[in-house]
């Protein structure tokens, strides 16, 4: 499954995660130093949804972002009723 929002297309975005050493010059040190950088991933914050798509319900990965702007119109709570048993 691909990690991308299907209404906005934000997918995952490179990044670094950097590794310091040493005291802090505030602290009474002498600075801190890179000693290593890698390469990361951030993904996107994805939310599985019931959303009307075209007039029909289905299920759609969006991010959170697009849950919070009102991008995906939910569908109507059902209000079936199972019968009377007899």
């Amino acid at each position: 499954m691909s990690k991308i929002c299907e209404l906005t297309g934000k997918g995952p975005i490179k990044g670094s995660h950097i590794w310091r050493s040493g005291k802090a010059k505030k602290s009474g040190g002498i600075g801190t130093h890179v000693t290593a950088i890698t390469k990361r991933r951030f993904l996107p914050n994805l939310q599985r949804v019931k959303a009307v798509i075209n007039g029909e319900v289905r299920y759609i990965r969006v991010t959170a972002k697009a849950l919070k702007e009102g991008l995906v119109t939910k569908p109507a709570k059902r209000t079936w009723k199972k019968p009377a048993a007899v």
